[in-house]
């Protein structure tokens, strides 16, 4: 659908431009008991915000569905690349309030355009990119201060598993918990993050997924916050962006995917120093990599499992300065 003042000359924009743009404002279509066709007008404020109330479900339901809708119908005025204009809008059909809607979503920050996709909504294990969720989480209900002691539950024993090195009666900040858990991958760290945060790791998981709802990202479920296999632990790519594109937020997150290495030192139970030092799993970061031309990687997360194969989650930036994200999940290698 096209914004209020546009004119579509093709596809579902030519077919229902007179619906769609009303003289005071933006005006809907629906079908009420009689499939007769009636209409509601909804003030435009700032050329495009018509949306005051979202229903979280129905609003899943569309997010989903678009990214196939706008592959399925070609844009007549530019054949061969699919509609340019995409929305969808559901309306109670009685009062002809809108309970949903969504534009074509979006991975490039400034433009609101999907540059490629594939299976966005579809759900995988997301391995070690759960951490960029436990680090959102962290930020918005921690203080980068707090000290936090370790449980015997940091010493995962699961084969492979990235660990910076906790056990039990272990004291170390938020801040560098988190600089383990994101640079390091450390699964032990997530932990006592979750139990620093929300006393248990359940608790903290169920504030894991309240929080990715409100975000928007309602088709991903979260049992754990390190991304080790675990059942009904799954995540979209699109809901992977949605997270993502939330933690970049924070300064100390943006600081923190940007590092190659890190170093400091914390306390074991008996109250003497260890040391933890971290290297970034970021291939281009590490330089062993390069990115394609005129690009420049900011940084990302990494993950790793059997059962989730190769994930990565890229923040990146083109010679303009201007901001990209790349999800992608389950791939061979």
């Amino acid at each position: 659908f096209t914004v209020s003042g546009n004119v579509g000359n093709a596809g579902i924009e030519a077919s229902y431009n007179s619906i769609l743009n009303g003289t005071n404002g933006r005006e809907y279509g629906y079908l009420d008991t009689d499939s007769s066709l009636e209409r509601t007008v909804k003030n435009a404020i700032n050329g495009q915000t018509i949306v005051s109330t979202i229903d979280v479900t129905l609003q899943s339901i569309v997010e989903k569905h678009i990214l196939a809708f706008n592959e399925e119908h070609q844009n007549e005025a530019s054949p061969g690349e699919g509609s340019k204009n995409t929305a969808v809008i559901i309306a109670n059909p009685n009062t002809g309030e809108i309970l949903a809607e969504a534009s074509y979503p979006n991975f490039d920050l400034n433009n609101n355009q999907v540059l490629y996709a594939k299976g966005a909504h579809e759900r995988l294990e997301p391995a070690s990119l759960t951490k960029v969720m436990t680090a959102l989480v962290a930020l918005k209900y921690g203080n980068l201060d707090d000290v936090y002691t370790a449980s015997s539950n940091v010493e995962i024993d699961e084969s492979g598993a990235t660990m910076v090195g906790l056990k039990a009666g272990d004291t170390m900040t938020l801040d560098q918990a988190l600089h383990g858990l994101i640079i390091s991958s450390g699964n032990d760290a997530g932990v006592l993050i979750a139990e620093g945060i929300s006393g248990s790791v359940e608790a903290f998981c169920a504030l894991m997924n309240e929080e990715a709802k409100k975000i928007g990202a309602t088709n991903c479920n979260f049992v754990n916050p390190h991304g080790l296999t675990a059942d009904n632990h799954y995540v979209t790519a699109y809901d992977m962006y949605l997270i993502f594109k939330e933690a970049i937020k924070y300064d100390e997150f943006n600081q923190i995917i940007n590092s190659t290495s890190y170093s400091t030192v914390y306390k074991d139970r008996q109250g003497e120093s260890k040391e933890m030092i971290c290297e970034t799993t970021n291939l281009f970061l590490k330089g062993t990599y390069n990115a394609p031309e005129n690009v420049k990687v900011i940084g990302g997360k990494t993950g790793t499992t059997r059962s989730a194969r190769n994930c990565l989650v890229l923040y990146s930036k083109d010679t303009a300065g201007n901001p990209y994200v790349s999800v992608i999940l389950k791939v061979y290698v």
